[in-house]
């Protein structure tokens, strides 16, 4: 564990801890939870254990509940093993292989891995309800995350004397690049397809816009791309913690480099114990953990599932660069959307020009549809609409229809099917209908 997690996780402990007695509570779903799991006609079908399903890993997990699950990896152009979970094929509806399913790849968002669409298990997860409407269903996991930590060369865990070491010196903005073309054109050249769907979340949507800015010629291979949280202009972001850090971003990627410490927030088992311990049912000081999900991503009570937070904290975060927060950084409170910001000097040498080049919106000529809510910390209503006017091709600029969803409700939100997935659902189906 990184030297940040440590002190992130020794936070949430104590504050924790420190909760006075009285404040236990099940959450509002535990009831519901523990109908279905392990009293219902699903019964043996389903774990009531999330510990074990806080054990396993994204394939496991898949498998568990009864799905066909196929791992690949794609590898970049400079050399990253990127792993994808494929799911064919429903269980329950669309259980047949069929090489005319339309595809999908979903991508995941900042400190996120293809976990945060199947931990909330079959009929709500987006990777099964996906699945199960017939879609070929493919996750990605981005360089660095757990699933994608390796490279043909380059060691992750290498700590050179002085500098950083060279498997960390990415931002989003390689991710969109090299990571989504890589990740593409595997799935194509495996599914025969000359075109799929995309549906990406938070950073899964800043690296699409960069890929259709960056690599232009990719949006052809672009069905439709699914804009969930859509984050591109950053300049009204409320969120308390980026906001604090944002001035100091370049400062703090320095300064940790001179530590040694150039991944963040990776999985780590610790985080399994903080959520068992400290966020489950049982636990007197599982008001403070929602709280501090509440903070981090946004305050939807009525959407949150409290119990699942141990299961959650199981498998996110999965593991980020330090310059991918430092990128963020760089744009919030600004009214741009570019490249990484290297420093006047370095900038010269990469760029050609001491501030780095925008990114051209106008260029993603890919068929988009933003999905966005009133009151998402990251992705702000002024920063939506102006990326919607400088989109090339946008489509629809869809508002989720519930006063208080927010950010991570977009993947763990317990009306999200309802409230956002059939609606895309329904668009794919329209789309591929023509």
């Amino acid at each position: 564990m990184c030297k940040a997690d440590v002190l992130v996780v020794s936070v949430v402990a104590i504050v924790c801890a420190s909760v006075a007695p009285g404040l236990a509570r099940r959450s509002p779903n535990a009831d519901l939870i523990e109908e279905y799991y392990v009293k219902g006609p699903e019964a043996g079908r389903y774990s009531n254990n999330l510990l074990e399903d806080a054990m396993l890993d994204v394939p496991g997990l898949i498998a568990k509940y009864g799905y066909p699950i196929e791992i690949h990896n794609a590898i970049t152009e400079d050399g990253y093993i990127l792993e994808l979970h494929r799911i064919p094929h429903g269980r329950d509806e669309n259980n047949v292989p069929d090489p005319r399913k339309p595809v999908v790849l979903v991508q995941h968002g900042l400190c996120s891995s293809s976990a945060d669409f199947v931990v909330m298990g079959p009929g709500t997860a987006l990777a099964y309800v996906f699945a199960e409407a017939g879609f070929d269903v493919w996750l990605g996991n981005a360089r660095g995350n757990y699933y994608s930590r390796r490279h043909l060369t380059l060691d992750p865990d290498y700590k050179p004397d002085t500098g950083r070491n060279d498997f960390w010196t990415f931002s989003w903005e390689e991710i969109g690049s090299k990571d989504l073309p890589a990740m593409i054109d595997y799935i194509l050249a495996i599914t025969g397809k000359p075109g799929l769907h995309y549906v990406g979340h938070s950073q899964g949507t800043t690296v699409f816009f960069v890929m259709g800015s960056l690599r232009p010629e990719y949006n052809n291979k672009i069905i439709s791309m699914q804009a969930y949280a859509p984050v591109a202009y950053m300049e009204h972001n409320t969120n308390p913690i980026l906001g604090a850090l944002a001035p100091y971003a370049n400062s703090i990627e320095v300064l940790a480099s001179i530590f040694g410490i150039d991944e963040i927030l990776s999985k780590s088992p610790f985080y399994a114990w903080i959520g068992n311990k400290f966020c489950s049912d049982e636990a007197i000081s599982q008001i403070v953990c929602s709280h501090l999900l509440f903070l981090i991503g946004g305050r939807s009570e009525e959407l949150h599932n409290a119990t699942m937070l141990p299961l959650k904290l199981a498998h996110t975060p999965a593991g980020i660069s330090l310059r991918q927060l430092a990128h963020y950084g760089q744009h919030i409170h600004k009214g741009y959307f570019r490249r990484y910001n290297y420093g006047p000097i370095s900038n010269l040498i990469v760029y050609g020009s001491f501030q780095p080049p925008l990114i051209d919106l106008s260029l993603v000529t890919a068929p988009v549809f933003l999905h966005y809510a009133e009151v998402d910390p990251f992705a702000a209503l002024p920063d939506v609409d102006r990326l919607w006017r400088e989109l090339g091709r946008p489509i629809q600029k869809i508002l989720v229809p519930h006063r208080t969803f927010s950010h991570v409700d977009f993947m763990w939100g317990t009306e999200a099917k309802s409230l956002l997935y059939d609606k895309t659902i329904n668009i794919l189906r329209s789309i591929e209908d023509l």
